[in-house]
């Protein structure tokens, strides 16, 4: 019986073809993380080409570096998701720094027309906008990453509004089932805000 912390062998034969300078291999790491990848870059920079760069620097890292990844680490999903996070922020911090210092007008503390007083202030603003988007990427990063039938549940539940009995109807399952999973994916959901949570990108405070 294979350990329980081997790799997926689709995770090591794409380091190792990587390695080796396939082209091939990148495209299918494209095809099949792509969209992860600049879903979270969007949700960290709400920004359609800023994600779309990120995404870009992110498989040209991958290409250019495969063997920063080892595979007896962690899931290459999860190592995509963290250096995803590591760049979208690094961006973040540079426009969100230069839209602080012009005083713009989009901060959410609108008490002031320009950047904050003091170093200290304009240091916690930026790292307050940095929080509430490492959180929602995070976020996003679990619902994607959960099993489809929490996925599913909370998909009817929060963003169709079904109630329970809806829900349960819909999935064709008990409602206690219903309500189970709804439990669940809400206990996965709410690690979003705990920067210990087991099973998270390192990046987001977790372990992979």
């Amino acid at each position: 019986m294979a350990k329980q912390d081997t790799p997926p062998r689709w995770d090591r034969k794409m380091q190792q073809r990587l390695a080796r300078g396939e082209a091939a291999a990148l495209g299918e790491l494209y095809d099949r993380f792509a969209s992860l990848v600049h879903g979270l870059a969007h949700r960290v920079l709400g920004d359609e080409q800023a994600a779309d760069r990120v995404t870009r620097d992110v498989f040209a890292h991958v290409w250019q570096h495969p063997d920063t990844y080892d595979p007896k680490q962690g899931p290459l999903r999860s190592w995509l998701a963290t250096l995803t996070h590591r760049l979208a922020v690094q961006r973040l911090r540079q426009t969100e720094t230069a839209a602080l210092a012009q005083g713009d007008p989009d901060a959410p503390d609108d008490t002031h027309a320009g950047p904050p007083a003091s170093s200290t202030g304009f240091l916690e603003e930026l790292e307050r906008r940095v929080r509430r988007a490492s959180v929602a990427a995070r976020a996003d990063y679990i619902v994607t990453s959960m099993p489809a039938p929490l996925r599913a549940a909370l998909e009817l539940a929060y963003f169709q509004r079904r109630d329970y009995r809806q829900t349960a109807a819909d999935l064709g399952v008990t409602e206690a089932e219903a309500r189970r999973r709804l439990r669940l994916g809400l206990q996965l959901l709410s690690t979003a805000h705990d920067t210990g949570a087991p099973g998270a990108p390192p990046e987001y405070g977790g372990a992979v």
